[in-house]
Protein backbone atom coordinates (compact mmCIF):
# COMPACT_ATOMS: atom_id res chain seq x y z
CA UNK A 1 0.00 0.00 0.00
CA UNK A 2 1.14 3.80 -0.78
CA UNK A 3 0.53 4.69 2.35
CA UNK A 4 1.93 8.42 1.73
CA UNK A 5 -0.43 8.62 -1.26
CA UNK A 6 -3.55 7.31 0.85
CA UNK A 7 -2.81 9.95 3.72
CA UNK A 8 -2.60 12.68 0.83
CA UNK A 9 -6.14 11.46 -0.73
CA UNK A 10 -7.89 10.82 2.52
CA UNK A 11 -6.50 14.68 3.72
CA UNK A 12 -8.58 16.11 0.61
CA UNK A 13 -11.29 13.90 1.40
CA UNK A 14 -14.65 16.38 2.55
CA UNK A 15 -15.16 14.17 5.69
CA UNK A 16 -11.46 14.39 6.89
CA UNK A 17 -10.79 17.49 9.87
CA UNK A 18 -7.93 18.34 11.07
CA UNK A 19 -7.93 22.04 12.45
CA UNK A 20 -11.48 21.91 14.26
CA UNK A 21 -14.74 23.44 13.70
CA UNK A 22 -14.48 27.23 14.60
CA UNK A 23 -15.56 27.31 18.30
CA UNK A 24 -12.26 27.02 19.46
CA UNK A 25 -13.47 30.58 22.25
CA UNK A 26 -16.53 28.70 23.71
CA UNK A 27 -14.40 25.55 24.06
CA UNK A 28 -11.28 27.36 25.58
CA UNK A 29 -13.42 28.23 28.72
CA UNK A 30 -14.99 24.97 28.89
CA UNK A 31 -11.45 23.57 29.36
CA UNK A 32 -10.30 26.30 31.67
CA UNK A 33 -12.96 25.95 33.92
CA UNK A 34 -12.44 21.86 33.97
CA UNK A 35 -8.83 21.57 33.99
CA UNK A 36 -7.10 24.48 34.99
CA UNK A 37 -5.90 25.08 38.45
CA UNK A 38 -5.60 28.82 40.64
CA UNK A 39 -3.10 26.85 42.94
CA UNK A 40 -1.11 26.16 40.06
CA UNK A 41 -0.37 29.24 38.52
CA UNK A 42 0.52 30.98 42.02
CA UNK A 43 3.22 28.23 42.28
CA UNK A 44 4.18 29.30 38.69
CA UNK A 45 4.17 32.69 39.85
CA UNK A 46 6.18 31.88 43.35
CA UNK A 47 9.13 30.58 41.07
CA UNK A 48 7.77 26.71 41.31
CA UNK A 49 7.97 27.03 45.28
CA UNK A 50 5.19 27.11 47.51
CA UNK A 51 5.47 26.56 51.59
CA UNK A 52 2.64 25.91 54.09
CA UNK A 53 3.54 24.76 57.60
CA UNK A 54 6.10 21.78 57.15
CA UNK A 55 5.43 21.39 54.10
CA UNK A 56 7.06 22.90 50.93
CA UNK A 57 6.50 21.77 47.45
CA UNK A 58 8.90 22.40 44.50
CA UNK A 59 7.29 21.87 40.89
CA UNK A 60 9.14 21.28 37.84
CA UNK A 61 9.07 24.30 35.94
CA UNK A 62 8.18 22.14 32.71
CA UNK A 63 5.15 19.77 33.17
CA UNK A 64 1.65 18.59 32.63
CA UNK A 65 -0.72 19.57 29.31
CA UNK A 66 2.14 19.57 26.53
CA UNK A 67 0.42 22.02 22.90
CA UNK A 68 -0.28 18.71 20.92
CA UNK A 69 -2.31 17.04 24.10
CA UNK A 70 -4.05 19.96 24.67
CA UNK A 71 -4.98 20.91 20.75
CA UNK A 72 -6.43 16.79 20.93
CA UNK A 73 -9.05 17.67 23.69
CA UNK A 74 -9.62 20.93 22.16
CA UNK A 75 -10.35 19.36 19.36
CA UNK A 76 -12.61 16.85 20.71
CA UNK A 77 -14.62 18.79 22.86
CA UNK A 78 -15.22 20.98 19.47
CA UNK A 79 -16.21 17.96 17.64
CA UNK A 80 -18.89 17.02 20.19
CA UNK A 81 -19.96 20.75 19.82
CA UNK A 82 -20.40 20.35 16.53
CA UNK A 83 -22.08 16.99 16.01
CA UNK A 84 -24.57 17.41 19.28
CA UNK A 85 -27.02 14.55 18.58
CA UNK A 86 -24.54 12.51 15.85
CA UNK A 87 -22.85 9.11 17.13
CA UNK A 88 -19.24 9.98 18.33
CA UNK A 89 -16.30 7.63 18.29
CA UNK A 90 -12.92 7.44 19.03
CA UNK A 91 -10.16 4.73 18.05
CA UNK A 92 -8.61 4.84 21.47
CA UNK A 93 -8.08 7.10 24.79
CA UNK A 94 -7.47 10.99 23.88
CA UNK A 95 -4.85 10.87 25.93
CA UNK A 96 -3.42 8.88 28.48
CA UNK A 97 -5.26 10.11 31.58
CA UNK A 98 -7.93 8.88 32.98
CA UNK A 99 -10.05 11.75 34.15
CA UNK A 100 -10.15 13.14 30.49
CA UNK A 101 -10.80 9.82 29.10
CA UNK A 102 -13.68 9.68 31.63
CA UNK A 103 -15.38 12.97 30.59
CA UNK A 104 -15.38 11.85 27.18
CA UNK A 105 -17.38 9.17 27.97
CA UNK A 106 -19.38 11.80 29.71
CA UNK A 107 -20.20 13.88 26.51
CA UNK A 108 -20.94 10.10 25.10
CA UNK A 109 -17.97 10.01 23.23
CA UNK A 110 -17.70 5.89 22.72
CA UNK A 111 -14.58 3.66 22.75
CA UNK A 112 -14.04 1.39 19.60
CA UNK A 113 -14.07 -1.56 21.61
CA UNK A 114 -12.01 -4.52 21.62
CA UNK A 115 -12.68 -7.82 20.95
CA UNK A 116 -9.83 -10.35 21.31
CA UNK A 117 -6.82 -8.29 20.82
CA UNK A 118 -8.53 -6.46 17.95
CA UNK A 119 -11.11 -3.77 17.47
CA UNK A 120 -14.11 -4.10 16.38
CA UNK A 121 -15.23 -1.27 13.66
CA UNK A 122 -18.33 -3.04 12.79
CA UNK A 123 -20.27 -1.14 15.07
CA UNK A 124 -19.24 2.05 13.51
CA UNK A 125 -21.63 3.29 10.98
CA UNK A 126 -21.38 5.17 7.16
CA UNK A 127 -22.14 8.74 8.51
CA UNK A 128 -20.62 8.46 12.34
CA UNK A 129 -18.00 10.67 13.41
CA UNK A 130 -14.45 8.88 14.59
CA UNK A 131 -11.90 10.97 16.71
CA UNK A 132 -8.49 9.74 15.88
CA UNK A 133 -6.60 10.52 19.19
CA UNK A 134 -3.30 12.01 19.71
CA UNK A 135 -1.18 9.45 19.53
CA UNK A 136 -2.76 9.01 15.57
CA UNK A 137 -3.86 5.73 14.31
CA UNK A 138 -2.76 2.93 11.79
CA UNK A 139 -3.21 3.82 8.40
CA UNK A 140 -5.21 -0.10 8.19
CA UNK A 141 -7.67 1.98 10.36
CA UNK A 142 -7.33 5.14 8.70
CA UNK A 143 -8.50 3.02 5.43
CA UNK A 144 -11.40 1.22 7.48
CA UNK A 145 -13.02 4.08 8.45
CA UNK A 146 -12.38 6.26 5.51
CA UNK A 147 -14.14 2.77 3.07
CA UNK A 148 -16.71 3.11 6.01
CA UNK A 149 -17.62 6.97 4.89
CA UNK A 150 -17.09 7.95 8.45
CA UNK A 151 -16.38 11.37 9.33
CA UNK A 152 -12.80 11.65 10.88
CA UNK A 153 -11.38 14.41 13.10
CA UNK A 154 -8.03 13.73 13.67
CA UNK A 155 -6.26 15.48 16.31
CA UNK A 156 -2.76 13.63 15.79
CA UNK A 157 -0.05 15.04 17.42
CA UNK A 158 2.08 17.07 14.60
CA UNK A 159 5.39 15.61 16.10
CA UNK A 160 3.84 12.15 15.84
CA UNK A 161 3.26 13.40 11.94
CA UNK A 162 6.91 14.17 11.69
CA UNK A 163 7.98 10.33 12.90
CA UNK A 164 6.00 9.16 10.39
CA UNK A 165 7.16 11.31 7.72
CA UNK A 166 10.79 9.98 8.71
CA UNK A 167 9.83 6.43 8.52
CA UNK A 168 8.02 7.31 4.73
CA UNK A 169 11.54 8.63 3.92
CA UNK A 170 13.33 5.60 4.91
CA UNK A 171 10.51 3.48 2.86
CA UNK A 172 10.63 5.13 0.09
CA UNK A 173 14.80 4.86 -0.24
CA UNK A 174 14.66 1.11 0.62
CA UNK A 175 15.93 1.64 4.22
CA UNK A 176 15.31 -0.31 7.61
CA UNK A 177 13.21 1.86 10.29
CA UNK A 178 14.84 1.44 14.26
CA UNK A 179 11.75 2.19 16.27
CA UNK A 180 13.04 3.41 19.35
CA UNK A 181 9.82 2.54 21.07
CA UNK A 182 7.64 -0.02 23.05
CA UNK A 183 5.76 -2.06 20.28
CA UNK A 184 2.75 -2.35 21.54
CA UNK A 185 1.97 1.09 22.33
CA UNK A 186 -0.39 2.76 19.94
CA UNK A 187 1.89 5.89 18.39
CA UNK A 188 4.29 2.66 17.95
CA UNK A 189 1.53 0.79 15.96
CA UNK A 190 0.61 3.96 13.97
CA UNK A 191 4.08 4.59 13.40
CA UNK A 192 5.28 1.27 12.07
CA UNK A 193 1.72 1.30 10.07
CA UNK A 194 3.43 4.20 7.85
CA UNK A 195 7.22 2.33 7.42
CA UNK A 196 8.07 -0.18 4.75
CA UNK A 197 10.87 -2.74 6.87
CA UNK A 198 11.26 -1.82 10.78
CA UNK A 199 12.28 -3.20 13.72
CA UNK A 200 11.40 -2.19 17.13
CA UNK A 201 13.71 -1.61 20.06
CA UNK A 202 12.58 -0.86 23.75
CA UNK A 203 16.15 0.57 24.97
CA UNK A 204 19.59 0.76 24.22
CA UNK A 205 20.37 -2.93 25.74
CA UNK A 206 17.95 -4.34 23.11
CA UNK A 207 19.36 -1.98 20.35
CA UNK A 208 23.02 -3.11 21.27
CA UNK A 209 22.13 -6.71 20.45
CA UNK A 210 20.64 -5.74 16.99
CA UNK A 211 24.69 -3.67 16.55
CA UNK A 212 26.16 -6.81 17.51
CA UNK A 213 24.16 -8.84 14.80
CA UNK A 214 24.99 -6.69 12.65
CA UNK A 215 29.32 -6.69 13.14
CA UNK A 216 29.33 -10.32 14.35
CA UNK A 217 26.15 -12.04 13.12
CA UNK A 218 24.54 -14.36 14.90
CA UNK A 219 21.98 -16.54 15.90
CA UNK A 220 19.23 -15.80 12.96
CA UNK A 221 16.19 -18.03 15.06
CA UNK A 222 17.25 -16.25 18.31
CA UNK A 223 16.83 -12.99 16.84
CA UNK A 224 13.52 -13.26 15.00
CA UNK A 225 12.12 -14.92 18.20
CA UNK A 226 13.26 -11.95 20.65
CA UNK A 227 11.60 -9.73 17.92
CA UNK A 228 9.02 -11.48 17.10
CA UNK A 229 6.05 -8.58 17.95
CA UNK A 230 8.57 -6.17 16.96
CA UNK A 231 9.39 -5.79 13.54
CA UNK A 232 7.78 -5.89 9.64
CA UNK A 233 6.29 -9.75 8.35
CA UNK A 234 9.09 -11.43 6.89
CA UNK A 235 12.06 -9.45 8.61
CA UNK A 236 15.31 -10.99 7.68
CA UNK A 237 18.00 -9.84 10.19
CA UNK A 238 20.65 -11.06 7.74
CA UNK A 239 19.58 -8.65 4.98
CA UNK A 240 16.87 -5.65 6.43
CA UNK A 241 19.79 -4.25 8.72
CA UNK A 242 22.77 -3.38 6.07
CA UNK A 243 20.79 0.08 5.33
CA UNK A 244 18.69 1.47 8.73
CA UNK A 245 17.46 4.91 9.71
CA UNK A 246 16.10 5.66 13.39
CA UNK A 247 12.83 6.94 14.41
CA UNK A 248 11.33 6.75 17.37
CA UNK A 249 8.03 7.07 19.96
CA UNK A 250 7.74 10.77 20.55
CA UNK A 251 7.74 10.05 24.66
CA UNK A 252 10.83 8.16 25.23
CA UNK A 253 13.65 9.23 27.19
CA UNK A 254 15.58 11.85 24.54
CA UNK A 255 19.24 10.99 25.88
CA UNK A 256 18.33 6.91 25.50
CA UNK A 257 17.11 7.72 21.85
CA UNK A 258 19.84 9.65 21.20
CA UNK A 259 22.15 7.24 22.69
CA UNK A 260 20.78 4.58 20.09
CA UNK A 261 21.08 7.09 17.04
CA UNK A 262 24.88 7.40 18.23
CA UNK A 263 25.19 3.72 18.27
CA UNK A 264 23.96 2.19 14.88
CA UNK A 265 26.04 5.48 13.32
CA UNK A 266 28.97 4.02 14.90
CA UNK A 267 27.85 0.32 13.96
CA UNK A 268 27.12 1.44 10.14
CA UNK A 269 30.99 3.42 10.38
CA UNK A 270 32.61 0.43 11.61
CA UNK A 271 30.94 -2.05 9.29
CA UNK A 272 31.20 0.34 6.37
CA UNK A 273 33.69 2.61 6.57
CA UNK A 274 33.81 6.93 6.32
CA UNK A 275 33.05 6.87 2.49
CA UNK A 276 30.21 4.50 2.55
CA UNK A 277 28.40 5.29 6.48
CA UNK A 278 25.59 8.20 4.22
CA UNK A 279 24.20 4.53 2.54
CA UNK A 280 23.82 2.79 4.99
CA UNK A 281 22.81 4.93 7.95
CA UNK A 282 19.73 8.20 8.34
CA UNK A 283 18.93 9.85 11.22
CA UNK A 284 16.48 12.66 11.66
CA UNK A 285 15.81 14.39 15.16
CA UNK A 286 12.30 13.23 16.30
CA UNK A 287 12.32 13.68 19.68
CA UNK A 288 9.02 15.92 20.52
CA UNK A 289 10.00 18.60 22.21
CA UNK A 290 7.39 18.88 25.05
CA UNK A 291 8.80 15.60 26.08
CA UNK A 292 12.08 16.98 25.73
CA UNK A 293 11.46 20.00 28.15
CA UNK A 294 9.65 18.48 31.02
CA UNK A 295 12.58 15.77 30.96
CA UNK A 296 14.75 18.88 30.83
CA UNK A 297 12.81 19.93 33.75
CA UNK A 298 12.55 17.26 35.62
CA UNK A 299 16.41 16.54 35.74
CA UNK A 300 17.20 19.86 37.06
CA UNK A 301 13.92 19.30 39.79
CA UNK A 302 16.07 16.30 40.89
CA UNK A 303 19.25 18.33 41.57
CA UNK A 304 17.84 19.86 44.48
CA UNK A 305 17.39 18.09 48.02
CA UNK A 306 14.24 16.45 48.36
CA UNK A 307 12.50 14.06 50.68
CA UNK A 308 9.93 12.65 47.96
CA UNK A 309 9.01 13.04 44.73
CA UNK A 310 5.46 12.53 43.55
CA UNK A 311 5.25 11.76 39.46
CA UNK A 312 0.90 12.02 38.16
CA UNK A 313 0.01 10.64 35.04
CA UNK A 314 -1.85 8.16 33.42
CA UNK A 315 -0.05 4.35 34.45
CA UNK A 316 -0.18 3.97 30.71
CA UNK A 317 1.52 7.13 29.91
CA UNK A 318 5.31 6.58 28.66
CA UNK A 319 6.54 9.98 29.18
CA UNK A 320 5.02 10.06 32.58
CA UNK A 321 6.71 6.74 33.15
CA UNK A 322 10.09 7.92 31.35
CA UNK A 323 9.89 10.99 34.26
CA UNK A 324 9.46 8.45 37.11
CA UNK A 325 12.59 6.57 35.86
CA UNK A 326 14.54 9.72 36.08
CA UNK A 327 13.46 9.88 40.01
CA UNK A 328 14.05 5.92 40.66
CA UNK A 329 17.48 6.50 39.11
CA UNK A 330 18.82 8.95 41.34
CA UNK A 331 17.62 7.16 44.21
CA UNK A 332 14.89 9.45 45.32
CA UNK A 333 11.78 8.06 47.02
CA UNK A 334 9.18 8.59 44.12
CA UNK A 335 5.65 7.62 43.40
CA UNK A 336 3.73 7.35 40.33
CA UNK A 337 0.49 8.08 40.50
CA UNK A 338 -2.79 8.79 37.86
CA UNK A 339 -5.18 10.19 40.49
CA UNK A 340 -5.33 11.77 44.04
CA UNK A 341 -7.34 8.90 44.92
CA UNK A 342 -4.07 6.94 44.91
CA UNK A 343 -3.07 8.37 48.29
CA UNK A 344 -5.30 6.51 50.88
CA UNK A 345 -3.31 8.23 53.82
CA UNK A 346 -0.47 10.18 55.58
CA UNK A 347 0.52 6.09 56.30
CA UNK A 348 -0.39 5.29 52.55
CA UNK A 349 0.17 5.32 49.09
CA UNK A 350 -0.82 3.55 46.19
CA UNK A 351 1.37 4.00 43.49
CA UNK A 352 2.77 1.95 40.16
CA UNK A 353 6.45 0.98 39.93
CA UNK A 354 8.54 1.11 36.49
CA UNK A 355 8.07 -2.62 35.94
CA UNK A 356 4.33 -2.02 35.80
CA UNK A 357 3.15 -3.21 38.93
CA UNK A 358 0.71 -1.49 41.03
CA UNK A 359 1.84 -1.54 45.07
CA UNK A 360 0.87 0.11 48.29
CA UNK A 361 3.81 1.60 50.20
CA UNK A 362 3.49 2.38 54.10
CA UNK A 363 4.87 5.05 55.70
CA UNK A 364 5.55 7.29 52.76
CA UNK A 365 5.46 10.55 53.96
CA UNK A 366 7.87 11.41 56.49
CA UNK A 367 7.11 13.36 59.66
CA UNK A 368 8.55 17.11 60.29
CA UNK A 369 9.50 19.65 57.62
CA UNK A 370 10.30 17.62 54.39
CA UNK A 371 10.43 18.82 50.54
CA UNK A 372 8.32 17.71 47.78
CA UNK A 373 9.32 17.13 43.90
CA UNK A 374 6.13 17.01 42.02
CA UNK A 375 5.59 16.83 38.02
CA UNK A 376 3.50 15.46 35.68
CA UNK A 377 3.14 13.71 32.59
CA UNK A 378 2.13 15.58 29.04
CA UNK A 379 -1.85 14.35 29.49
CA UNK A 380 -2.40 15.43 33.04
CA UNK A 381 -4.32 18.37 33.81
CA UNK A 382 -3.01 20.96 36.41
CA UNK A 383 -6.47 20.35 38.19
CA UNK A 384 -5.11 16.48 39.11
CA UNK A 385 -2.08 18.36 39.85
CA UNK A 386 -3.73 20.66 42.74
CA UNK A 387 -6.37 18.10 44.01
CA UNK A 388 -2.57 16.16 44.55
CA UNK A 389 -0.74 19.21 46.25
CA UNK A 390 -3.51 20.22 48.38
CA UNK A 391 -4.38 16.23 49.65
CA UNK A 392 -0.30 16.46 50.89
CA UNK A 393 -0.66 20.09 52.60
CA UNK A 394 -3.96 18.06 54.60
CA UNK A 395 -2.04 15.37 55.19
CA UNK A 396 0.46 17.11 56.49
CA UNK A 397 -1.66 19.76 58.78
CA UNK A 398 -3.75 16.93 60.25
CA UNK A 399 -0.64 14.75 61.46
CA UNK A 400 1.13 18.39 63.08
CA UNK A 401 -2.35 18.22 65.19
CA UNK A 402 -1.68 15.18 66.41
Amino acid sequence: MDTKAFKRSLQHSENYNRKGFGHQAEVATQLQSEYQSNLIQEIRDRNYILQRGDVTIRLAQAFGFCWGVERAVAMAYETRQHFPKEHIWITNEIIHNPSVNQRMQEMEVEFIPIEGKNKDFSVVGTGDVVILPAFGASVQEMQILHDKGCKIVDTTCPWVSKVWNTVEKHKKIDYTSIIHGKYKHEETVATSSFAGKYLIVLNLQEAQYVADYIINGGNREEFLTKFAKACSAGFDPDQDLERVGIANQTTMLKGETEQIGKLFERTMLQKYGPTELNQHFQSFNTICDATQERQDAMLELVEHNLDLMVVIGGFNSSNTTQLQQIAFERGIPSYHIDTVERIKSGDSIEHRQLNGQLITTENWLPDGKIVVGVTSGASTPDKVVEDVIEKIFALKATAALV
